[in-house]
């Protein structure tokens, strides 16, 4: 196990240098790069749950992975061979403290389904009532103290790392990934949750979440009502039920906008095999052991967000992400703001069918590798949850189009604050001149403190213009191959001429000669805008 950790530990090095090359050459590194991250994602798989579930965090973390890496770790499911049914008796009887037959006196040993935290076996209990039971496998947890140990020691190499270290937070990655681990393997967690996202939609009878019994469960045992379905990627069964595809598909997006916008409260990992549908057509989530919160005090900075993205205006946007912690500053925020920019002048304002939810998160994804800046955790898994979405909506319905279904939600958003702003002017008027007044105050004493430390901050060399003067440079070095590349081909164009001149004369054999230099200078030429070309990548 330590071995093979110390592979994953190496190949996290490698697919850092890889990104590297393929920023330099893109078109002959990529391939590399996504064969390697196949090959990771093979190892987790290998290496067992512990690191299958830290695969599947790390792909919603692109900030320290390249693209082709948080693909391939978001197609990582659990693969994991069954435990005993003996095993699975002696969990129950020693987690609910009776013999299984007095609490399941119908109980199929073979699991319905096995994944690398527990598997699920269908039950019934001595009222008639049929549940699915799930069994935490055994030992789990002591792998997990096993490997997370070992994982701690792969954080620590890399902080300390002169070139994978810088503007990356290892240990709280660590510290992140730990937390969610150990609140997954927790199956009172999972009950809480799958309890308030059932009170959630409790208005709504066209989503269906299980009922928990907690008579009947424990940390390691979770005891759910049956909820049979049809998984929502079979859409041979769909269609033999009469079901329409396009309904379903919108339905899931409606279902996640409510989560999203009013809930704050969502599944996080709406793969196929956590979706299913009734045959009427009502939408069945199961697996709430990873979910993600959007606190209630990030409406405001968000649609803050919106406005600035409706404005084009990047440098708001920057500051509302900021705000929010979506973005961590740890340097010059200019290269951000500039991808802001040309995700904005790209996207905003254009028209909404070509546009992808998966394009711009991948977007948003580059961004954040390229950039010395992190996203949290809830906002990647809302990517990631978005992009897996419209995977299984394209797959129902080719029109699929997420932001049209998204509208008229937002505008409802926009509709209902701009009312409570007209209904509230008069009563926070007078607060919000009092708000100002403070902030004022507040500005105008901490002023003469700013002016001192950004003088003493010029008098030390701290604050350099570096951000213009590069621009400079790299116009200049742009600007002197161009020309460079003019002047060859100018000469090449010459000599080019001349050649054709003497051939027609009769001087074929000294026409040689002037046609070899010309074709040095055309090759030349050619160099210098391909180099000029990768400088432009690069940039």
């Amino acid at each position: 196990m330590a071995h093979g950790a110390y592979l994953f530990l190496d190949d996290l090095a490698r697919q850092q240098r890889l990104e590297l090359h393929r920023r330099q050459n893109p078109p002959k590194n990529q391939k590399r790069t996504r064969d390697r991250a196949r090959w990771l994602r093979e190892a987790l798989l290998e290496l067992g749950p512990t690191f299958i579930k830290v695969g599947q965090l790390l792909s919603t973390r692109a900030d320290i992975l390249p693209t082709e890496s948080v693909e391939e770790l978001s197609k990582l499911q659990d693969s994991v061979p069954a435990f005993p049914y003996e095993k699975t008796k002696q969990i129950i009887e020693t987690e609910l403290g009776k013999p299984i037959g007095e609490i399941f006196p119908q109980f199929e040993p073979i699991p319905l389904a096995a994944a690398s935290l527990g598997q699920v076996h269908r039950a019934r209990l001595t009222t008639g009532e049929e549940v699915v039971v799930k069994v935490q496998r055994p030992g789990l947890l002591k792998l997990f103290a096993i490997d997370l140990g070992i994982l701690r020691k792969i954080a620590q190499y890399f902080t300390n790392h002169p070139r994978y270290g810088k503007g990356r937070d290892w240990l709280g990655i660590y510290e992140e990934c730990r937390r969610i681990l150990y609140q997954e393997a927790d199956y009172l967690n999972e009950g809480k949750n799958a309890d308030t996202f059932r009170r959630n939609f409790r208005q709504d009878d066209r989503i269906l979440t299980p009922r928990i019994y907690w008579r009947y469960s424990t940390k390691r045992v979770l005891t759910l009502e049956y909820l049979p379905g049809i998984k929502i990627s079979d859409y041979d069964q769909l269609e033999a039920h009469h079901l329409d595809r396009k309904t379903i598909a919108r339905l899931g997006a409606e279902s996640y906008l409510q989560q999203l916008l009013h809930h704050g409260f969502f599944h996080a990992d709406p793969h196929p095999g956590n979706l299913a549908v009734t045959p009427e057509g009502r939408l069945i989530f199961y697996d709430f052991g990873m979910m993600g919160q959007i606190p209630i005090l990030t409406r405001d900075k968000l649609v803050r967000t919106f406005f600035g993205i409706a404005k084009k205006d990047a440098e708001a946007v920057v500051n509302a992400l900021v705000e929010l912690g979506v973005l961590e500053l740890s340097g010059d925020p200019g290269p951000v703001r500039r991808s802001v920019q040309y995700m904005l002048d790209n996207f905003v304002g254009q028209p909404l069918g070509p546009q992808s939810l998966t394009a711009i998160s991948d977007d948003l994804y580059e961004i954040a590798y390229e950039q010395p800046f992190r996203f949290p955790a809830a906002f990647t898994f809302v990517l990631r949850a978005l992009s897996t979405l419209e995977g299984l909506g394209k797959g129902l319905d080719p029109d699929f189009n997420f932001i049209e279904i998204a509208k008229p939600y937002a505008l409802n958003i926009m509709e209902n604050r701009n009312g409570q702003e007209i209904g509230n002017f008069s009563n926070g008027f007078l607060g919000e001149i009092g708000k100002q007044a403070a902030q004022m105050s507040t500005s105008a004493l901490t002023l003469p403190r700013k002016l001192e430390d950004t003088i003493l901050k010029l008098e030390r060399g701290d604050i350099r213009l570096r951000v213009r003067s590069q621009e400079t440079d790299r116009i200049l070095r742009k600007i002197s191959g161009i020309a460079n590349a003019i002047a060859l081909a100018i000469l090449g164009a010459a000599f080019l001429l001349t050649a054709t001149a003497l051939f027609i004369a009769g001087w074929r054999w000294l026409a040689l000669v002037p046609l070899v230099l010309a074709l040095i200078f055309v090759v030349n030429t050619l160099r210098l805008l391909l180099r000029q070309d990768k400088l432009d990548r690069s940039l």
